[in-house]
């Protein structure tokens, strides 16, 4: 990365996210049989997902030329979503890239969907973060609908990491690879609306394992250089 365009699209993630959160806790009345309501559970949601493939972004060094500011971004984007620590996402995430596959790799079971998640979620998560959280719930809950707080501050964190999940590590490494296969991953087809819908371009997980240093908005580039490759 040799500009700031990183920066830029990082802070502009983190700014939807925020004012999104402050309107619907402060303006938004809920109503169950309105379809805006659930629709605002999935923007946020998206915008979740967002916030935290920009923390991983940082860990690959790819938000910004500058280190420091690289490192920050990476810690406030990991800091929103649900109080993880960055440095112990960090240190795992490139142990995922070191050993995919392998019993070695944190992000790696070999189990069906939910024996998967649940021995993928025991690596990240930490009592520190259950405390943290339980105490924001209830600091929102006092200034806040509790409907609100629930619905688009808390529900939509837990469907992102199923998203992050499902599409960012339980598709893309499941079952048996080619041996020629070295990232042990595969990549879902060209469709550049759904991959970016679904995971922020990380369905072309293939792509990302080849060339870390790309950022989550350039991987449809890789992608097409996949596809003109394998024609």
């Amino acid at each position: 990365m040799k500009d700031n365009k990183g920066v830029y699209i990082a802070l502009t993630i983190i700014a939807l996210w925020f004012l999104s959160l402050a309107f619907l806790l402060t303006s938004y009345e809920v109503n169950f049989y309105s379809p805006l309501t659930y629709l605002f559970v999935i923007v946020q949601a998206h915008l979740y997902t967002g916030i935290f493939i920009t923390a991983h972004d940082a860990m690959h060094s790819v938000v910004s030329p500058n280190r420091l500011v690289n490192e920050w971004i990476g810690r406030v984007c990991a800091t929103i979503f649900a109080f993880n620590f960055y440095d112990n996402l960090n240190r795992k995430h490139h142990l995922h890239h070191r050993f995919v596959g392998t019993e070695r790799d944190p992000d790696y079971h070999g189990g069906n969907f939910w024996v998967w998640y649940f021995n993928f979620a025991k690596q990240y998560i930490n009592v520190w973060q259950i405390i943290f959280m339980a105490i924001t719930y209830n600091v929102l809950k006092v200034f806040f609908p509790t409907a609100n707080v629930i619905l688009f501050w808390m529900l939509p964190s837990i469907i992102a990491t199923f998203q992050l999940f499902y599409f960012g590590t339980y598709l893309p490494h499941k079952g048996e690879h080619e041996p020629d296969n070295v990232h042990k991953s595969r990549s879902q087809a060209k469709n550049h609306l759904w991959a970016f819908l679904t995971c922020y371009f990380f369905g072309y997980h293939y792509e990302h394992h080849n060339s870390p240093r790309t950022p989550w908005w350039l991987l449809y580039k890789e992608k097409e250089k996949m596809v003109e490759r394998t024609r």
